[in-house]
């Protein structure tokens, strides 16, 4: 497989479609054009079928099995989402600060490596980095 020809995109599993499409549409901000349904793809400048959310009910039968989801705060998994300066991450932390949004690692970091971050959580626990590389 030539890695330079593949596009790599990410989803998560949900439980409650219209929760988790309620925040990543209406909170973080992401365009869909979701109807309703098991299937919610969000438009971002990575492309088409980027970042989507599928009902995880749906997902799992094509393996016949039940899924468990982690509880609480779920440490297999994180979305990244890149802006484009430190700036605008800072102005993104204080924009879901008023929301009431909770942040497992606490206000965003600078590390020494060069990135600006902070974390939070989707409604079923999902690490969500929001971040730049870009002073």
């Amino acid at each position: 497989m030539d890695s330079s020809k593949v596009r790599v995109g990410s989803c998560i599993l949900a439980d409650n479609m219209e929760t988790m499409v309620r925040f990543y549409r209406d909170i973080l901000e992401l365009h869909t054009d979701w109807a309703g349904g098991n299937f919610a793809e969000f438009i971002t400048a990575s492309g088409s079928l980027a970042f989507w959310l599928y009902n995880r009910k749906e997902f799992v039968k094509a393996f016949e099995m039940d899924y468990v989801p982690p509880k609480g705060i779920n440490q297999s998994f994180e979305l990244a989402l890149w802006l484009p300066s430190y700036a605008d991450v800072d102005a993104e932390y204080e924009r879901l600060l008023k929301l009431g949004l909770s942040f497992p690692a606490g206000e965003p970091v600078t590390y020494p490596f060069g990135i600006r971050n902070f974390y939070v959580a989707d409604p079923e626990g999902n690490l969500i980095e929001i971040g730049s590389m870009n002073k």
